[in-house]
């Protein structure tokens, strides 16, 4: 039974990042967009932990392959996307909707052909921004949204969808003593240290304080195991 449990690990935080994506569409639908924001960010914690969760547990699975296809579709292409419509594109009705609509579509194509990739090509380099990226650019992009001019916002909402399903190569950290996104994640918490520093904390979700230094944490030993390991070798 232990052992059952152990095994399903990964695949709860999996959900768990699928989850931060249906709240983030619920909180932009409110009009929370910082809100939003925070809990596709949160999402890419989890999406960052639950890979190689799997592994230290010896829990890989196919199961578990495809449900992080499903719930990243979710939070970093579907969530963004409703985020993106409602902060500057609903002024376009209709048509900023179909735009809108697009950040997924490209998602969906990336995340299809990454599937079907040579899983050995996988671990050196990633064809295309992965979705789990674009979607939190998107989010910061959002977080700071006051700041950034629409225009530009646009012009990287464009280009990411494109780049999502280019043929570009982009190093893969996988095998760095980090989890993936390690750079995105350091912004994301720069950007919560700035927001408390402004004093508006309490309009955030109470799930970032638990978040949070649970990462750190899980940061800090991933990064300790990485280096015993080559402390030994």
């Amino acid at each position: 039974m232990r052992l059952r449990f152990t095994k399903s690990i990964p695949n709860l935080v999996t959900q768990g990042n699928l989850y931060c994506g249906f709240l983030s569409i619920g909180f932009a639908a409110n009009g929370q967009f910082k809100n939003a924001a925070i809990l596709i960010l949160i999402g890419m914690m989890l999406d960052s932990m639950d890979g190689r969760l799997a592994r230290m547990l010896k829990a890989d699975s196919a199961l578990g392959k495809e449900l992080d296809s499903l719930a990243d579709i979710v939070t970093f292409g579907v969530a963004p996307s409703f985020l993106v419509y409602y902060t500057y594109f609903y002024q376009f009705d209709l048509l900023g909707l179909a735009i809108a609509g697009l950040f997924p579509l490209f998602g969906a194509f990336r995340l299809a052909r990454f599937n079907i990739s040579s899983p050995k090509s996988s671990m050196n380099y990633f064809v295309g921004v992965p979705i789990t990226a674009a979607g939190g650019i998107m989010a910061l992009l959002t977080l700071f949204g006051d700041k950034i001019p629409n225009i530009v916002t646009t012009v990287i909402f464009t280009a990411l969808c494109f780049l999502m399903v280019s043929k570009i190569r982009i190093p893969s950290l996988k095998e760095v003593p980090l989890p993936k996104y390690g750079t995105i994640v350091t912004i994301f918490l720069g950007c919560l240290l700035y927001l408390i520093y402004k004093g508006t904390y309490g309009q955030f979700p109470y799930l970032i304080y638990i978040a949070a230094p649970m990462y750190i944490a899980y940061l800090a030993y991933i990064f300790v195991k990485g280096k015993n390991k080559k402390d030994i070798d």
